[in-house]
């Protein structure tokens, strides 16, 4: 690998790739959107072109002269105004990229889904690559991401090309300008704005380790293959524990039935779309995450020598820089009232 193109380069996973790269002393391109915020990737010296995944000639033109692909450009939300970005930039940009790479005729292509792309397995068990999707009917994100990630592997077995799948489970970490829905968990909570919590259940990981994993894959994926990027199985409410522990607050989670959680889904989406304020959860949100999504990586491990690092301390370096950026604590009446809240139940006998 000598030379490397980054789609989403400016974004939460893709500018931490950039550094890992680099590191390893690898060119970089990193694409970007026009006007896009670009704030991740101040300080480094890389080499910057803009680009759009729904405009195919710019993909073509990013592509020259490099013989890698990493293609992390996606929409990564729980909600949106108009839901048709999820299957233009999920879906149509995908295609596009999958062309102008085949074009390009590269020696490898690592393609950014998600575990949104694979199916789970009931209960508390693991769930891994194999595991045949089963999540019709959830948002768009899901289905968006379980869509481009077939036709990913479709052109890889089926079209010959050199591309690898990476499955990133949920990431967290230094960066999350956005912030990215996992990164709002942590923040949401932190602020004291999350109080609420349902069985169920979540695999965390370091944005850092995802990044390095990626690297991996690119040396030693093997073709038309996926592989879980993740680190630990963690219940909802362990990870609220946990990240109020780390933030020094006193918050006594309250545990709502998923129907209730569902409600206040629908609740907060709806003033969403009406402010235009990005919502704490949403009803298709809850729907997800209803279920306990835990992975095993030893896939990762095995093959490709993915070893991420502990949670605690990354969470640790995420809110203190969250802190530093001013995201903690957060300004307005909302944070207060809900904070008083939850001081309030803490303090009632049950």
């Amino acid at each position: 690998m000598e030379k490397a193109l980054v789609t989403g380069a400016a974004g939460f996973i893709g500018s931490n790739l950039v550094r890992v790269l680099m590191e390893e002393g690898i060119s970089v391109r990193a694409m970007i959107l026009p006007g896009e915020d670009v704030r991740n990737l101040e300080g480094l010296d890389v080499e910057r072109v803009e680009g759009n995944v729904l405009d195919p000639p710019s993909v073509d033109a990013a592509l020259k002269g490099c013989d890698t692909l990493f293609h992390l450009a996606a929409i990564f939300s729980i909600w949106a105004r108009d839901r048709s970005i999820f299957y233009k930039v999920n879906l149509q940009g995908s295609r596009n990229v999958l062309w102008a790479a085949r074009r390009a005729e590269l020696e490898k292509i690592v393609y950014t889904s998600s575990i949104a792309g694979l199916g789970i397995r009931p209960g508390k068990e693991l769930s891994d690559e194999t595991v045949p999707f089963n999540q019709y009917g959830q948002g768009d994100y899901i289905i968006t991401k379980h869509l481009s990630q077939e036709e990913a592997l479709t052109f890889a077995r089926d079209g010959g090309l050199p591309l690898v799948v990476v499955n990133p489970c949920f990431p967290y970490g230094e960066g999350d300008v956005a912030p990215t829905p996992t990164g709002k968990i942590i923040l949401d909570t932190a602020n004291g704005m999350q109080i609420m919590s349902f069985n169920a259940g979540l695999n965390i990981v370091d944005v850092k380790d995802v990044a390095r994993g990626h690297l991996l894959a690119a040396k030693h994926g093997e073709i038309g293959e996926m592989y879980i990027l993740g680190n630990q199985n963690v219940t909802v409410l362990e990870l609220l524990e946990m990240v109020a522990e780390v933030a020094g607050l006193d918050i006594r989670f309250i545990k709502v039935p998923v129907p209730v959680a569902r409600i206040a889904g629908l609740g907060f989406k709806m003033f969403a779309d009406i402010t235009g304020v990005p919502p704490i959860t949403t009803q298709d949100e809850v729907d997800y995450s209803k279920q306990y999504l835990f992975f095993d990586i030893s896939k990762a491990r095995e093959k490709l020598g993915y070893e991420p690092g502990p949670v605690r301390d990354s969470l640790e370096r995420a809110v203190a820089w969250f802190r530093r950026e001013g995201y903690i604590p957060r300004k307005g009446i909302l944070p207060t009232v809900i904070k008083s809240t939850g001081m309030f139940l803490k303090k009632l006998p049950f």
